[in-house]
């Protein structure tokens, strides 16, 4: 089969490689739409020769990537229990394994466990972006019969991201919430956001992205770029701030300006990967009970509540996507995406 692998320096390679076999627990998924997200950029463009961009383990050899799969059930290995999967079922993936015994592994937060070394999807281990894929039954998450392999692909990552962020937010029709960034998670927050009652302000510095959040449900749009953020969100909140921010950007004068244009006693939650900040504790946190937490993406519980959330809110996560590739087109696809201007792109096979 053939499989995308990022060889450094904004370059990849449609290599070759043999068609997995399932082993013991594991299943084959034959691969129908694999997603590209953000996350991915800081592998595509790290230098030829570093093997990982992340705090990750680096696997020994070249790795498809690909973190956002969904497919169908192709083969079944020994062990796997038939209610968990069986040949043909639609599934989408949790695209990170852990020990699958501690406790949070147990509860479905494979990514938080302790015990061990954990893979990750189109990081360290094999990725959606192929013609077929090997992953453990334990990481499948039933696709409702409503959504498309597409829409499957974009929770399996980017909007699940998105979803799991406010419900830690715990996000209501009486908020106003500013979410930095419209790239995939962020205008998947907007949607979301606008789906569960929030007046959402969506900021960005591209335009096109700004003009896509206003479609997906925005009720103000920021440049930060052109204006002082802070300032304007104020202007938009009577002078007391949002109750609620959301940084999807993972840029650091962003994510300042997310902790300043909260209201006294408003929350602010960090998503987006790297980087540092630093605030001044006493004015930005302290003197205005200002709380700050973190959100990495979503437990397989997570996962399939939001495709129902999805489903049952009738959201059309597909409008998300601006762009539908074939693999052989993957080096079109991502210097695409590397600008950041556009929406977000799928691999369908």
């Amino acid at each position: 089969m053939r499989g995308v692998v990022f060889t450094g320096d904004r370059t990849l390679d449609l290599m070759r490689f043999d068609d997995p076999t399932p082993g013991f627990g594991e299943v084959v998924l034959q691969m129908k739409a694999s997603g590209m997200c953000g996350s991915d950029l800081k592998h595509y463009r790290r230098p030829k020769g570093v093997r990982q961009a992340s705090g990750i383990p680096a696997a020994a050899g070249p790795v498809i990537a690909g973190h956002e799969p969904c497919g169908v059930v192709a083969a079944v290995g020994p062990g796997v229990d038939p209610r968990a999967a069986k040949v043909g079922d639609r599934v989408m993936v949790h695209h990170y394994q852990g020990c699958t015994t501690c406790g949070h592994c147990r509860t479905g937060w494979q990514q938080l466990c302790q015990k061990t070394a954990i893979k990750v999807y189109g990081n360290n281990s094999h990725g959606g972006h192929a013609e077929f894929m090997a992953v453990p039954a334990s990481t499948l998450v039933a696709l409702p019969e409503e959504l498309t392999f597409s829409a499957g692909a974009a929770i399996s990552c980017g909007t699940g991201t998105a979803y799991g962020a406010l419900r830690r937010l715990n996000v209501s029709g009486n908020d106003t919430i500013a979410i930095f960034g419209q790239g995939p998670v962020g205008l998947s927050a907007t949607q979301l956001a606008a789906a569960m009652g929030a007046r959402v302000i969506a900021l960005d510095i591209s335009p096109e992205r700004l003009e896509r959040a206003k479609a997906f449900g925005a009720a103000e749009v920021v440049n930060p770029g052109s204006n002082d953020a802070v300032s304007a969100i104020r202007d938009l909140t009577h002078g007391e701030g949002a109750d609620l921010t959301l940084d999807t950007s993972a840029a650091p004068e962003a994510r300042v300006q997310a902790i300043r244009a909260l209201k006294v006693w408003g929350t602010c939650c960090f998503v987006g990967e790297g980087n540092e900040v630093t605030i001044d504790v006493s004015p930005d946190m302290l003197r205005r009970q200002a709380s700050i937490i973190a959100s990495w993406t979503f437990s397989t519980i997570g996962q399939a509540e939001c495709a129902r959330f999805v489903v049952d809110r009738k959201i059309d996560v597909d409008a998300l996507f601006t762009d539908h590739w074939r693999l052989d087109q993957a080096d079109e696809a991502y210097r695409l995406f590397d600008r950041q201007t556009s929406g977000k792109g799928v691999f369908v096979m």
